[in-house]
């Protein structure tokens, strides 16, 4: 057993995937007032995700989650058929059921090793701003879209998750962001942030991505200077 409690994180358990799933039933903490920050992605549909979920508020002293874009798919055969916000807005009440804190809820101080920080779960989407290379920055939306299909690259976000009433991602992705930045401006000043988003907040991780048209749905350039902005000691992403 480690000597004093941590701060740990994951993301992108997929436990739709059943070779995952023994990945879950293996995750402990080393000591019991360990704390789990789990970045998104947890399942495709809502049963899975609170499996998972409730599995590891069991175990650890508190888990903190964020959404990805995986929890924000309406798959078919989902007995959940919600969309959009209102599917957000569902998950947060069922994680919040198992003791799970969310974007949503007040945000916890970490006063352990490294501490105080204030651990900040959030949720900000992408607005396709996010470019790589060969897709200039003054192109349209619709063009990088276009360009990043010419290339075989469209994230199954387009096929499986609906942005309604928004028009779109974009338009979600900047009333996610208002929200955020009003928030992260009451913070108290001084107390180090640990910054939790699933989808980078800074363009540099996806510069090595293997397909890079796929920054298009890696995050918004609008949140690149946050790390600076809110004195960040960490930021923890997934995706």
């Amino acid at each position: 057993m480690s000597s004093g409690p941590r701060l740990l994180a994951t993301s992108d358990l997929h436990v739709n995937r059943p070779e995952n799933e023994s990945l879950v039933r293996d995750l402990r903490p080393t000591h019991p007032e360990d704390w789990l920050i789990v970045a998104g992605d947890v399942g495709d549909r809502v049963d899975t995700t609170l499996w998972a979920l409730e599995i590891l508020a069991d175990r650890f002293a508190r888990v903190v989650w964020v959404p990805g874009n995986h929890e924000l798919w309406t798959p078919p055969g989902d007995e959940v058929d919600l969309v959009g916000p209102a599917r957000y807005d569902h998950l947060v009440e069922a994680v919040r059921g198992l003791g799970v804190l969310t974007p949503e809820d007040p945000w916890p101080v970490w006063e352990g090793a490294g501490g105080p920080a204030l651990v900040c779960p959030l949720f900000v989407l992408y607005d396709y701003s996010v470019r790589p290379p060969s897709i200039p920055a003054t192109w349209s939306t619709a063009a990088a879209l276009d360009a990043a299909r010419d290339a075989g690259v469209v994230c199954t976000d387009e096929i499986l998750m609906s942005c309604d009433p928004f028009p779109d991602a974009a338009a979600w992705c900047a009333d996610r962001l208002m929200r955020t930045e009003r928030r992260l401006a009451t913070r108290p000043r001084g107390m180090p942030t640990v910054l939790v988003n699933h989808w980078p907040l800074t363009p540099a991780p996806t510069r090595i991505l293997r397909h890079p048209e796929f920054a298009l749905w890696c995050g918004t350039t609008a949140t690149a200077d946050w790390h600076r902005c809110h004195d960040a000691a960490v930021v923890v992403y997934g995706h």
